[in-house]
């Protein structure tokens, strides 16, 4: 590896550890944020949500726009959004301003993380030195998910939680400025004229909307007008998009020929289903150990951390288990292992313990989560051409969020469902026996993805390596965990 080189992939690696390490501290710090601004349980999950909403509507226009403008003014433009909602977030007085703050910062990370997945691809060659870096900027995102549980305590509990923002507006600043002197500049070949702009508008809205929607079901239920007035918009304004980008424009912002491939869609269909099974699993762990096992925040966060420094281990080796064993057999096996510890986890009891419950299943799912996630990248960008690097990490990254965001709310639902049934949230068994079906029903998704993974048939694309064109090798903890209310339970 060049040693230029070698510096851009650190500094685009420490970016995506920041964006994760942020979004744990953020969830370590919530408690004390609302107790602080006396903020109510439903105004307080939106102090993450708002994040997510903005994160997840704009993932798919800047990665197009990472194929269509010079990506390393997108990821300075990036981070300076960023820290502009960070400084916003540090001196907030009041629920609203914290929220809009939040909704800033997701505006720069969407927009940072992009064009960070676009200069990656385009810094290595096809071969190892791509899957090094690959598996570098995975193992970074593991450090950061790790890092944050233990930062968010520390920082909340010695500084306050205003300093949780304080750290992002130096870290961002610094990463900018670095990134001036150490990353080249490009510059695209593509006429910028040609640049999609009702596509655009329609699809963020449509998508921005929809991530409202579906983060409300956790806040006011499925059923609120406050889910389905927005989510009824979402629908209407993604089909304007489809029929801009059929009919309509010459130059669509998501080409039909990129759509019509079927590794792609397929990929792109299991990479949500990933983290639909794997999202919440974080989050109801951690409540679980909370309020079953009777954890404090910070140790119900540091819980998690064998998970992610097996995760780190994991993501490191996969580019040489995809070359040894194909790419189509590592996905496969990757969630096959899911299931089994998500299955795993569904044997939990109300009077285990963390040993016994928890620690042994997760240590599993920090074997299959960085398995799934690279295979699924690389083979939803595997045959993407230089000019569509940026569109092809921008559909994995929208389909990760939304897979994140549906099955938090579904099997959230999952979980309330059943412990209503079985004795109300007041009865740490039932609350317990609401965890369990909600990890039996995710291990059942994942095995049923195992299947689906087996029918995959990628083909290299001519004079290339078929996990090279990953886009985005990065494991979602997510860079938006949301913040829903089971019955009973308080948000952390």
């Amino acid at each position: 590896m060049e040693r230029a080189a070698g510096r851009a992939l650190a500094l685009l690696a420490c970016t995506q550890f920041l964006l994760i390490l942020d979004t744990a501290i953020i969830n370590v710090a919530a408690p004390s944020i609302g107790h602080e601004l006396g903020i109510s349980a439903s105004s307080l999950s939106w102090v993450a949500n708002a994040y997510l909403v903005t994160f997840g509507g704009m993932l798919l226009l800047s990665g197009r726009a990472a194929d269509l403008f010079a990506r390393r003014t997108l990821f300075v433009g990036g981070l300076g959004v960023l820290v502009a909602g960070s400084v916003t977030g540090a001196v907030a007085g009041e629920a609203s301003w914290l929220i809009a703050a939040r909704a800033v910062q997701g505006v720069g990370a969407a927009v940072a993380a992009a064009a960070a997945f676009a200069m990656l691809l385009g810094l290595f060659p096809d071969g190892p030195e791509r899957h090094k870096a690959l598996g570098v900027f995975a193992a970074m995102a593991g450090a950061g998910g790790a890092a944050g549980t233990v930062l968010g305590g520390v920082f909340t509990s010695w500084l306050g939680w205003r300093s949780t923002f304080g750290l992002n507006v130096v870290a961002g600043l610094l990463l900018a400025t670095l990134a001036l002197k150490v990353l080249e500049p490009s510059r695209p070949d593509r006429d910028r004229r040609g640049f999609d702009l009702g596509g655009a508008l329609s699809i963020t809205a449509g998508l921005g909307l929809l991530a409202y929607a579906m983060v409300n079901t956790g806040v006011d239920g499925w059923t609120s007008p406050w889910t389905l007035v927005p989510g009824g918009l979402a629908v209407l304004l993604l089909a304007v998009f489809v029929l801009l980008e059929a009919w309509v424009v010459r130059m669509p912002l998501v080409p039909s020929s990129v759509l019509r491939r079927p590794v792609l869609r397929t990929a792109n269909l299991l990479s949500g289903l990933a983290q639909f099974v794997m999202f919440p699993m974080f989050f109801l762990v951690s409540v679980y150990m909370q309020t079953v096992l009777g954890y404090a925040p910070v140790a119900g966060g540091l819980g998690l951390l064998p998970l992610s420094i097996t995760v780190i281990l994991v993501a490191s080796n996969t580019g040489r288990l995809i070359a040894r064993f194909g790419l189509r057999p590592v996905m496969v096996a990757g969630y096959v292992v899911i299931a089994v510890g998500l299955g795993w986890l569904s044997l939990l009891s109300a009077d285990g313990s963390f040993v016994a419950d928890v620690l042994f299943p997760s240590l599993v799912l920090g074997v299959g989560l960085p398995l799934v996630t690279i295979t699924t990248n690389a083979a939803a960008t595997m045959q993407a051409t230089p000019d569509e690097v940026g569109l092809a990490s921008g559909l994995i990254n929208t389909s990760q969020q939304f897979g994140a965001v549906i099955g938090l709310a579904v099997l959230s639902g999952v979980a309330a469902a059943r412990t209503l049934a079985d004795g109300g949230p007041g009865n740490l068994t039932a609350l317990t026996d609401g965890f369990a079906a909600a990890f039996l029903v995710s291990a059942g998704i994942a095995l049923a993805s195992a299947l689906l993974a087996a029918t995959l048939r990628p083909a290299a694309p001519q004079g290339t390596n078929i996990s090279a064109r990953s886009a985005a090798a990065s494991v979602n903890y997510g860079p938006t965990r949301t913040i829903p209310q089971l019955p009973g339970t308080t948000a952390h």
